[in-house]
């Protein structure tokens, strides 16, 4: 970036700059653990923190891979076209683990985090206890977030990304991007949600943060519990209920998933305050 005029790094690092709030304030706002000053950061400190003296994006490689899959991941195995084929090594071949750190880091390398789920985000994404199962697991974990700078973004680039993310024990992994995804790698994320959640966002996408909009109502996901106990109150199916596209762009901040339940509380000049519910899809 040496032969960039100052004036377009600047704006690229004010882009960045609100990029990366937004991705921290959409973090927080799924209650991960992230700290105050974390989600608040100033254009100064994010120059100072982020930014060489010309302005350019501060180089720092990814993190290595650990080598450390989970039990039985290594052992999978596809048939060639398969989506899922060539996704995990071999669990005698730590090697094939380590090509993940060959390729160039990208500029915007440094500009990547992770966050673990709060206790409130855990007792939300936690089934409740049957007699078969009186201690079950939370359907959540932590989330890693990494800015990337690739030209194209295909299935290979999602499958790395994949690999990354599921080998490093992450539940969730997002992908900041500046070009959209190909029409093969969108579909291939499909692939491995039984194994993490994969999203991709567009750089541009998030200059803004939507849900602060005037016109966007507060959305606020329930618990399962809550979910049953509302279908209860008004005697109603799960299918009867409003929906909500998991596609929406309020959804896709929120990383709602299909059968969850949203709470909209909007505020009206005549009604007051009041609250409606979504089912997402």
């Amino acid at each position: 970036m040496d032969d960039v005029p100052n004036d377009a790094k600047s704006k690229e690092v004010v882009r960045l700059w609100r990029a990366w709030r937004t991705v921290h304030e959409m973090v927080a706002d799924r209650e991960y653990e992230l700290a105050e000053e974390e989600v608040n950061i100033s254009l100064d400190r994010f120059r100072d923190e982020y930014c060489n003296p010309d302005g350019s994006v501060k180089y720092v490689p990814r993190p290595r891979l650990r080598p450390r899959l989970r039990r039985g991941l290594a052992l999978l195995s596809h048939p060639r076209g398969h989506p899922l084929s060539g996704l995990f090594a071999a669990a005698k071949r730590p090697s094939y683990i380590q090509k993940l750190t060959a390729r160039a880091p990208s500029s915007r390398a440094k500009l990547q985090f992770s966050a673990r789920p709060s206790d409130a985000m855990l007792k939300k994404n936690t089934p409740p206890a049957t007699e078969s199962n009186p201690d079950p697991a939370p359907d959540c974990g932590p989330v890693w977030v990494e800015f990337l700078t690739d030209k194209q973004f295909g299935v290979g680039q999602i499958r790395q990304f994949a690999k990354y993310t599921i080998s490093n024990n992450y539940k969730t992994g997002i992908m900041v991007t500046h070009v959209p995804l190909s029409p093969a790698a969108r579909k291939s994320l499909a692939s491995v949600e039984n194994l993490a959640k994969i999203e991709c966002f567009l750089e541009g996408d998030l200059l803004v943060n939507i849900t602060h909009h005037e016109l966007v109502p507060r959305h606020v996901l329930l618990s399962r519990d809550e979910k049953t106990a509302l279908l209860k109150r008004y005697r109603l199916k799960e299918t009867q209920l409003p929906r909500i596209l998991q596609k929406d762009p309020v959804a896709r901040y929120l990383g709602l998933k299909r059968g969850q339940v949203v709470k909209i509380i909007r505020v009206s000049e005549t009604a007051g305050r009041y609250a409606s519910y979504r089912l997402c899809v």
